[in-house]
């Protein structure tokens, strides 16, 4: 079986399907190739925070076109994708980034005192310490986005639309980029490989090495005792409840609350994973963080993410794209919120 695109898109989470987006949205045909359901690795789970801050201003400036995109996107398919509610950062580094965000006067980021904070987030425990809003953030509804741009996928009138099967190689070529499946060979001008944690293996097919860490985290969710009418996300990196970089983003109904710890469990590069207990231990930190933290909330948990992190040397919001010949090929972590640009 052949199917010939213009462009071939490796991989159905966030980044390959925003990336199929654009494609097609410039009159390009796309073939995306998935094999599992999209949005199942990397980009799973219910929600993810959308926020501008970020150490390195090229960071910043790109969180501030994706906002825009999202927007956009919500325009395009008539959903709300991100929330209103804003980001809430606790913690000096959040207060040393404000003067990063000050430099986009359209985020609003701003210092909020002890009483504002508890009007935002009510949940929240005692705290008097530094604390930054950024009214332009907010939770991403992650289930809708993947759903609405899968969907486009598979309904394209042009390309081969959603093939649900494994990229095994990718080879740059004199006449494109050959792709080969388990039960299909194709060619096609382009190809974006966007695999999440395989995008390493499929890289070196293309003498690309990614210098990439692979590891595993875990989010926990919490149902509330109340369902307020806003909920801004989290990010905790104050230690003022006994542990930082606690990061958390609310269901699109705010009926519930998604919580992790920054901290990630080492794997091979084959994906093995020695301390398995170490996600029990990752799990159970971040309920009694949630415990500590956030009365608000009931502290059983009902619900559980485990999520590959693919981190690269420069930093957790670290991204970079790698070309040889015509295949481009991404990789990074904490992609989510800047998937559309």
């Amino acid at each position: 079986m052949t199917t010939t695109s213009d462009v071939a898109v490796i991989g159905a989470g966030i980044v390959g399907l925003s990336a199929a987006h654009a494609v097609r949205s410039r009159g390009y045909s796309v073939t995306v190739f998935e094999s599992g359901t999209p949005g199942s690795g990397q980009s799973a789970g219910v929600s993810r925070i959308f926020r501008h801050a970020h150490d390195d201003p090229r960071m910043v400036a790109l969180a501030v076109r994706a906002r825009r995109q999202w927007r956009d996107w919500e325009d395009t398919f008539g959903v709300r994708l991100v929330s209103d509610d804003g980001a809430l950062a606790l913690g000096p580094t959040a207060v040393r980034r404000l003067a990063l965000l000050e430099d986009h006067p359209d985020i609003g980021a701003r210092l909020v005192d002890r009483d504002e904070l508890a009007s935002l987030l009510p949940i929240l425990g005692h705290y008097d310490g530094g604390a930054v809003f950024d009214p332009n953030g907010g939770s991403i509804d992650t289930r809708t986005a993947i759903a609405r741009l899968a969907d486009e996928a598979r309904e394209a009138t042009t390309g081969a639309g959603l093939i649900a099967e494994q990229a095994i190689t990718v080879r740059d070529r004199s006449n494109g980029v050959e792709i080969r499946t388990p039960t299909t060979l194709s060619t096609h001008g382009a190809a974006v490989v966007a695999a999440g944690r395989g995008t390493a293996a499929l890289a070196r097919a293309l003498s690309v090495a990614i210098p990439v860490e692979l590891g595993a985290h875990v989010r926990v969710s919490f149902a509330l005792r109340e369902v307020p009418d806003r909920l801004p996300t989290l990010q905790d990196g104050s230690g003022a409840f006994g542990v930082s970089g606690v990061y958390a983003a609310a269901y699109p109904d705010r009926s519930a609350f998604g919580l992790g710890l920054s901290d990630s469990v080492v794997a091979h590069d084959d994906g093995a994973i020695d301390d398995v207990d170490a996600l029990a231990r990752s799990a159970d930190n971040a309920i009694a963080y949630a415990s500590r933290a956030l009365p608000g909330l009931v502290h059983e948990p009902i619900g559980i993410v485990h999520c590959w992190v693919t981190r690269l040397p420069w930093g957790d919001d670290g991204v970079a794209i790698w070309k040889s010949g015509n295949a481009y090929v991404i990789a990074g972590h904490n992609l989510f919120k800047h998937a559309p640009v």
